[in-house]
C-alpha cells in the first residue's frame, strides 16, 4: 500500500512539474506575440494545451514501462528461489549464484551488442545500425513519422530511449535464467556463465529481432506479444540442447532406464519463488504494452491471471490422477506453465479463451514432465516443460484463439481459427516456432559441445556427489545442518 501510494504521489508530481513547463513555455510565447489576432492567440493556446498533453503522457507512460521493467527484474529473485528449492540442498549456494550473476551477465552482453542485434534498423535478420552501446542516433520518445533515428522498431512507443532498454533488458535477463534450472546440480560455473553470455549478447537479440525487431518473421505476420516464443521458447530450446549435451545427475536413472526421483530441499522455497514470478508476471505481460493505456493492462492482466489460476487448478488434477496425489512441484509448474502460454496471447485473447490455454498448460507441464523423465531427459526443475512446451503451445494458441475486438483490425491479428479466420495466422505461428526452435537448439547445441571440448561443462563425479557449493564455491548454504558422504 505504501508504495502504490508512492507511485501515485509521484505520478501527481511529475504531471504537475510537466503542466508547469509547458506554462512556462506557453508565458513566453505571450510576450512573444502581444500583438497577435485573437485567433493566433486561440491556436497558441490549443497548441499549448496539446503540448502539456503530450508532455504527461510521456511521463506516465514511462512511469508504467518502468515499474513494469522493475517488477520483471523482480522475477529473478522468483526464478532463484523457485529452482533453489527444488535442488538439493547441497547445490543451493551453487544455483543463487548463478541466477545472481546471470542477470549482470545479461545486462553486460545485451547493451553491449544485444540491443543493437535485436532493434537497430537493419535486414530481416539482424539489426545493423547502432549496434554497439546504445549509440545510435535516436530522438526519442517522438513516435511514428516524428521518430528520426536508428530503432525504429520500436518508435511506436513514446517512452525515452533508456526506458525502452531497460525494458528489453529485464527480458533478455529472464531468457538467460531459464537455462539455470536445466542444468543445475553438474554444471561447471565458468562455463554456465560464458553460455548466458553468449545466448542474451547474440542467440536471443537475433530472433527477437525476427519478431519484436521488425525482422522477417513480424513481417510475416507472426505475433508474439510478450514473449512465449520470444523469451520462453528460445530459454527451453537453449535449456533442453544444454541438458542433453550435459547428461543426467548421478543417480537419476536406473541401468533399466527406471527414475530415481531426487527431491528438491525446500518446496517452502520453491512455493515463496512461484508467488513472486506470478506478481512479477504482471510487469511482464501488461508492461508490454509500453504505453499507461488503462483498457488493455486491466485486460491483459486479467487474462495473465485466468490463465495461471486455470493452470494451476489443471496441474492439480492431472497430477492427482497420474501420480495419485496432488503433487506440489507439479502445482507449482502449472501456474508457470498457465502464465508462460498466455504470455503471447494475452493481449489477444478474451477471458475464457485464456482459461482454457491455461488450463491447457497446466496438463501439458505434468504429461512432459513425466515424459522427459522417461526419455532420459534430466531436468531438475522442469523448465522445459514449463518454458519450451508451453512457449511453443502459447505460440499456437494465438493461431487458434484470437478474437475480436482485440485481433482482426488494423495493427493486430487475424482472426484465430476458432473464431473465423481461418488458418493463415496458425500457418505463421508454426512457422515462426519452428525457425526459432531450429536456430536456437542448433547453436545452443554446437556451442555447449564446443565448451565441453575445450574448458569443459561437467564437473568430476566426486564434485558433484559431494555437492556443487564446495567444489565451485568453496561454501555450504547450511552450514549447521547437513553433511555430505561421498559414495
Amino acid at each position: 500500500m505504501k508504495l502504490y501510494k508512492l507511485f501515485m504521489l509521484l505520478l501527481v508530481l511529475l504531471f504537475l512539474t510537466g503542466g508547469l513547463v509547458c506554462a512556462d513555455e506557453g508565458i513566453a510565447v505571450k510576450e512573444d506575440t502581444t500583438e497577435s489576432t485573437g485567433s493566433d492567440q486561440q491556436s497558441n493556446n490549443e497548441q499549448l494545451l496539446l503540448t502539456m498533453i503530450g508532455n504527461n503522457k510521456v511521463i506516465a507512460d514511462t512511469l508504467w514501462v518502468l515499474l513494469a521493467a522493475m517488477l520483471v527484474f523482480f522475477m529473478n529473485l522468483g526464478f532463484g528461489m523457485v529452482e533453489t528449492g527444488l535442488q538439493q540442498a547441497k547445490n543451493a549456494v551453487n544455483v543463487s549464484a548463478k541466477n545472481f550473476v546471470v542477470f549482470s551477465i545479461a545486462a553486460l552482453g545485451f547493451w553491449f551488442i544485444g540491443w543493437g542485434l535485436m532493434y537497430g534498423d537493419g535486414n530481416g535478420f539482424l539489426g545493423i545500425e547502432g549496434l554497439f552501446m546504445l549509440k545510435g542516433a535516436d530522438n526519442s520518445p517522438a513516435t511514428n513519422e516524428a521518430y528520426s533515428g536508428v530503432y525504429s522498431a520500436l518508435s511506436w512507443t513514446g517512452v525515452p530511449l533508456l526506458a525502452k532498454f531497460f525494458f528489453q533488458l529485464v527480458f533478455a535477463g529472464t531468457a538467460a535464467t531459464i537455462v539455470s534450472g536445466s542444468v543445475g546440480g553438474r554444471i561447471k560455473f565458468t562455463a554456465f556463465i560464458i553460455f548466458s553470455l553468449v545466448l542474451a549478447g547474440i542467440l536471443y537479440p537475433i530472433t527477437g529481432h525476427w519478431i519484436w525487431g521488425g525482422g522477417w518473421l513480424a513481417q510475416r505476420g507472426f505475433f508474439d506479444f510478450a514473449g512465449s516464443t520470444v523469451v520462453h521458447s528460445v530459454g527451453g530450446w537453449a535449456a533442453l540442447a544444454g541438458a542433453l549435451v550435459l547428461g543426467p545427475r548421478i543417480g537419476k536413472y536406473n541401468k533399466d532406464k527406471s527414475v530415481n526421483p531426487i527431491p528438491g530441499h525446500s518446496l517452502t522455497l520453491a512455493t515463496l519463488g512461484v508467488f513472486v514470478l506470478w506478481l512479477g508476471w504482471f510487469g511482464f505481460n501488461p508492461g508490454s504494452t509500453m504505453a499507461a493505456d488503462p483498457v488493455s493492462i486491466s485486460h491483459i492482466c486479467i487474462t495473465t491471471n485466468m490463465a495461471a489460476v486455470a493452470g494451476t487448478l489443471a496441474a492439480t488434477v492431472t497430477s492427482w490422477i497420474l501420480l495419485g496425489k496432488p503433487d506440489l512441484s507439479m502445482i507449482l509448474n502449472g501456474s508457470l506453465a498457465g502464465l508462460v502460454a498466455i504470455t503471447a496471447g494475452c493481449a489477444f485473447v478474451n477471458i475464457e479463451s485464456a482459461l482454457i490455454i491455461g488450463a491447457i498448460a497446466g496438463i501439458f507441464v505434468v504429461v512432459f514432465v513425466i515424459a522427459f523423465d522417461k526419455w532420459g531427459i534430466d531436468d531438475p526443475v522442469g523448465a522445459t516443460s514449463v518454458h519450451l512446451i508451453n512457449g511453443i503451445w502459447g505460440t499456437l494458441a494465438v493461431g487458434l484463439f484470437a478474437s475480436a475486438p482485440f485481433a482482426g483490425g488494423e495493427g493486430q491479428p487475424a482472426l484465430g481459427l476458432f473464431f473465423g479466420g481461418g488458418i493463415g495466422l496458425l500457418a505463421n505461428q508454426v512457422v515462426g516456432i519452428v525457425t526459432v526452435g531450429v536456430f536456437t537448439f542448433a547453436i545452443s547445441w554446437i556451442l555447449w559441445v564446443v565448451l565441453k571440448s575445450t574448458i569443459g561443462i561437467r564437473v568430476h563425479r566426486q564434485e558433484e556427489l559431494r555437492g556443487l557449493d564446495i567444489s565451485e564455491h568453496g561454501m555450504e548454504a547450511y552450514p549447521d545442518f547437513q553433511s555430505f558422504t561421498l559414495k
